[in-house]
């Protein structure tokens, strides 16, 4: 019966953490790791990205020169569309650790209208049917059918104590992958106005949304995980029970691991 309950109860908290974790933001899920993150992105990568911009605009004025047959046939509104351009692309610059919180803000968002449509709780309620189950099952068992359980529950805890350990590195990395991605940040901005170079920063955004829409996954996976369990009889048959629970928390830890791959390949992020 403490193998069943401690099994149980492993389930239930760590799934029930998922909700809370992904719908944290970079500067909520970790104050000291965001400020050293911010501190990179500022002091080490945008001098890096001026240079990178003062490339790109240079690159631009050349390309259009020569586009024009070495200015024979320019059009002086060249220089305007050039200097708007080249207005955009420093704001953009200037701006990218705003835009790139607003980008999860906006994931955050929907995470939170999610956890509140998947209204499912992920917990199985084994208190009364564990006293349920040793009035009418346990008391009927013998020695060598009480061992075999012993054993069976003992085995199974232990992989749910390791899917529980896959969930969180799930959970985790996906956010150690977005500091990542927030720290060089200016590199990739610096890119966005040239049509040539502007593929790196386009990849780059798309890569974000996909991390960001990467909870909402999870999310989806949590509330589907929960229609699942929430189907269970626990007392009516003891061993089905066991091992439906532990297919359904291996199938949450393989969508788990799914979702990183299908937010990217929705937002074509490679």
């Amino acid at each position: 019966m403490t193998n069943l309950d401690n099994m149980f109860t492993d389930v239930n908290t760590k799934v029930g953490t998922i909700a809370g974790e992904v719908s944290k933001t970079p500067s909520t899920w970790n104050a000291a790791v965001f400020d050293m993150i911010k501190q990179l992105s500022e002091n080490v990568m945008m001098p890096i990205a001026g240079m990178i911009i003062s490339f790109v605009l240079c690159y631009e004025l050349i390309s259009m020169v020569i586009d024009k047959n070495n200015m024979h046939e320019f059009d002086t509104s060249l220089f305007f569309r050039y200097l708007f351009k080249a207005c955009i692309a420093v704001l953009l610059l200037s701006k990218t650790f705003d835009i790139t919180m607003a980008v999860f803000d906006v994931g955050n968002h929907i995470v939170t209208k999610a956890g509140a449509v998947i209204s499912h709780s992920t917990s199985i309620d084994v208190g009364s049917t564990l006293q349920s189950m040793f009035e009418t099952q346990f008391s009927t068992m013998g020695i060598g059918e009480l061992l075999g359980l012993g054993i069976e529950t003992m085995l199974l805890s232990l992989c749910m104590k390791i899917m529980s350990a896959l969930i969180t590195v799930i959970v985790y990395g996906r956010m150690i992958e977005i500091y990542l991605f927030v720290s060089v940040a200016p590199i990739p901005y610096a890119t966005l106005t040239n049509r040539e170079w502007g593929s790196i920063g386009t990849n780059y955004l798309k890569g974000l949304f996909a991390l960001a829409f990467q909870g909402f996954f999870i999310m989806v996976c949590v509330g589907i995980y929960a229609v699942l369990v929430g189907t269970i009889t626990v007392a009516s048959n003891l061993h089905t029970a066991l091992w439906s629970v532990a297919a359904y928390t291996l199938i949450l830890c393989i969508s788990l691991f799914k979702t990183s791959s299908l937010s990217k390949s929705i937002f074509n992020s490679h």
